[in-house]
């Protein structure tokens, strides 16, 4: 698993991104966020330390399985 931290939420659309501590940019949409995390999302802030595995669709590398760290 990758680490990181939220470096933005809409929490009205249920997306944002994540900066993994290697300094990669990661998408993640609130379906992809694990059950403990859906009922944090609507506390999460930039700088929330997360961890999430990576998945490849279309549009490139995003974030599943968001888990607090």
């Amino acid at each position: 698993m990758k680490k990181g931290v939220i470096r933005h939420y809409d929490g009205e659309k249920k997306f944002g991104f994540i900066r993994s501590d290697d300094g990669d940019d990661y998408f993640f949409h609130g379906g992809s966020l694990s059950p403990k995390m859906q009922r944090l999302a609507g506390f999460l802030r930039e700088g929330f330390r997360v961890k999430f595995d990576t998945d490849f669709d279309m549009k490139g590398d995003k974030a599943v399985n968001v888990q607090p760290e």
